[in-house]
């Protein structure tokens, strides 16, 4: 009995583990901007990007259900001088570092679903 009770625990923990990996390297992601905020903020956004993340222009991309943390690198770095791009160059330098966070936590929280793919 005992035995069974070892086995069964040492599966648990080899099933929990990566769970609690991915949700811990996840937290910061996930932790950081507020939603809602964010929602406010997207305005400046919405020109080209949409309230949505659906881009209304051929130049900008779509950025709903984009990684948070590869929205803020994004944002950083236009906001750094290391990207460069005329439309964000204007918008860009107004966020503070909160608003950026709460930008990128609104919308990576967009869910992106996939309709009928071509050629299928």
């Amino acid at each position: 009995m005992a035995m069974i009770i070892r086995q069964a625990v040492a599966s648990f923990r080899l099933l929990i583990a990566p769970a609690a990996i991915f949700l811990v390297a996840c937290a910061p992601a996930l932790a950081d901007g507020d939603i809602k905020a964010g929602r406010e903020a997207a305005q400046k956004c919405e020109t080209c990007h949409g309230l949505d993340g659906k881009s209304k222009i051929p130049e900008a991309p779509n950025i709903a259900g984009q990684n948070a943390q590869y929205i803020v690198k994004q944002l950083g770095d236009f906001k750094a001088g290391a990207r460069q791009n005329q439309m964000m160059s204007i918008i860009v330098p107004t966020l503070t570092d909160k608003e950026i966070e709460d930008l990128a936590a609104y919308y990576s929280a967009i869910e992106v679903t996939i309709g009928k793919i071509p050629g299928r």
